[in-house]
């Protein structure tokens, strides 16, 4: 098996899966619990909260667990706009965000909010100084994402919160970091983001954990309300198996993310030089993405059609994003590819495990595609 679709999600590593274990079994007390069993579910709590701030740069008592990105994304956003909104009613954000941005920002405009969404230049490209310029006295939220989940553009978003907080430090900043997270340095993010959202099954934790990062005081309203847990942000027991599982992940990320990164770049250059020989196939990543994700287009062949070309072969990728599940994307529409190439487009993402032979499996399959599947004109 080849797998190449790890912005979807990733195979958790067995050290993963052990701490997940051992929360389940060795310490399954509810850490709200005062007895010894809960005392120590809330120690891995403390321990995997530290690890998954200190990697965005936020303290632990600004790092809450969430199910997910698009609940820690949709609590902010909304949470932003009940607290914020009530005198200033303008959300700037940006054309290409995940529909866990997008769809509660289309929530708040049906709600009578302004929305302004930043389109890329004609080269597909975004500035800080565009971002920062659609921004004014009645703008309260700015969510901009940090690595587009389909072509691994890295958009300009430190430097436009940057740019932002110089001319209106009241107005907050947000962050979509999801693909960005561990995959760059996010490090310095809360030094210009306000509030960041990131998933667990991304970086080899277990699907079902995330996180929102929330400065200190940002007032955000909960999207929860019950037992009072993550100090009021997050009603509702905390999942002590998927949370020690993200934090082993985010341990683990953080100590080979150097390693990481190099490989990730060495099989970017292995697919380039790969599909180098075949004309009809572009690759529409250029040197501003991140090397873990590739949107690649086969002129002429159907993305959902070459996707199960590829996987009777085991090579797994996805036709664009997994979210959008097969849908014409708009988000490449906005980056600029041509609408004949749209319904063409696969992604190939990478994780620590990817190997040259993924690619070099993954280029064989294009290879073979271009010779024996019918072409669309």
């Amino acid at each position: 098996m080849h797998y190449l679709d790890n912005a979807a999600t990733t195979k958790p590593p067995e050290t993963v899966c052990q701490a997940v274990l051992r929360a389940m079994t060795e310490n399954f007390g509810n850490p709200s619990s005062l007895h010894g069993l809960g005392v120590g579910a809330e120690k891995i709590l403390d321990e995997s909260r530290a690890a998954v701030g200190a990697q965005l740069g936020f303290s632990p008592e600004e790092t809450y667990f969430t199910s997910c990105a698009t609940e820690s994304s949709n609590a902010i956003i909304l949470g932003a706009a009940e607290n914020y909104g009530k005198r200033k009613k303008t959300v700037v954000t940006t054309a290409v965000e995940h529909p866990a941005t997008a769809r509660p920002v289309e929530k708040l405009e049906k709600n009578g909010f302004k929305v302004v969404r930043v389109n890329p230049d004609k080269d597909g490209k975004f500035t800080a100084e565009s971002i920062a310029s659609a921004v004014d006295e009645d703008t309260f939220l700015v969510s901009c994402m940090l690595v587009n989940n389909e072509t691994g553009y890295i958009l300009p978003a430190a430097e436009a919160f940057r740019k932002i907080k110089k001319r209106f430090p009241d107005c907050i900043t947000h962050c979509d970091a999801v693909q960005g997270f561990l995959k760059t340095d996010t490090r310095d993010l809360s030094k210009t983001a306000d509030c960041v959202s990131v998933s667990g099954h991304k970086v080899g934790a277990p699907k079902g954990i995330g996180a929102a990062c929330i400065k200190k005081g940002v007032r955000i309203a909960p999207l929860l309300l019950g037992g009072g847990q993550e100090r009021g942000f997050r009603s509702g027991t905390e999942s002590v198996p998927l949370i020690a599982g993200f934090g082993a992940a985010v341990k683990l990320w953080a100590e080979n993310a150097e390693l990481y990164r190099k490989n990730a770049f060495a099989l970017r250059e292995r697919l380039r030089e790969r599909l180098a020989a075949m004309p009809e196939v572009v690759i529409n990543s250029g040197g501003d993405c991140s090397p873990f994700i590739n949107s690649i287009s086969a002129a002429g062949l159907k993305a959902e059609v070459l996707l199960h070309f590829l996987e009777a072969r085991g090579v797994y990728v996805s036709s664009g994003s997994a979210c959008s599940k097969g849908k014409k994307s708009s988000v490449l529409k906005a980056f600029g590819l041509p609408e004949k190439l749209l319904d063409s487009t696969i992604r190939a993402s990478f994780s620590d495990d990817t190997a040259l032979s993924d690619i070099d499996a993954l280029a064989d399959g294009l290879q073979a595609a271009l010779a024996q599947l019918c072409r669309v004109r």
